[in-house]
């Protein structure tokens, strides 16, 4: 009887030891597929979107006007849109560099779907990704520009 516990018990451990790496190896998929996100425009380099960004994003956002203190309408960058803007937002290294702000909140990873938060120069994006043949590829972003109560910081 003991040898028959001892072995549920061994079996209850290690599948646990194993789910836990599985959800820690999806966490750092998600976090890396947002730090790429980031640095597909201030590292102004385009294959990170390949590897993070699915061809069929939904991106949808409002930009923040200084001068009208107003936001815009809802503005909408597919992939390819996404791709043309990032090879020059940051060309010259102006608008983002090391002190710009690059943070990932992950919100929730489960089977085959996460999402998170990414904070950077530009705003807050919220996301969504899917995992597709054992990657995570963010399909929609939500974002704006900082909001009132960091543009008050500035």
């Amino acid at each position: 009887m003991r040898p028959l516990i001892f072995t549920v018990l061994l079996a209850f451990v290690l599948t646990g030891v194993y789910a836990q790496n599985g959800q820690t190896d999806d966490m750092a998929g998600v976090r890396q597929a947002c730090f790429n996100y980031i640095d597909t425009f201030y590292k102004v380099d385009t294959t990170l979107a390949y590897q993070s960004i699915s061809p069929a994003l939904q991106k949808r956002g409002f930009a923040f006007d200084e001068k009208t203190a107003t936001y815009s309408k809802q503005l909408e960058m597919p992939f390819p849109a996404l791709i043309r803007l990032a090879k020059n937002w940051n060309r010259d290294g102006k608008r983002a560099n090391e002190q710009s702000p690059r943070e990932v909140t992950v919100f929730e990873v489960a089977d085959k779907t996460a999402s998170a938060k990414v904070t950077a120069v530009w705003g807050i994006d919220y996301i969504h990704l899917v995992k597709e043949n054992g990657r995570w590829m963010i399909v929609n972003v939500l974002w704006q520009s900082p909001p009132k109560s960091l543009r008050a910081m500035k």
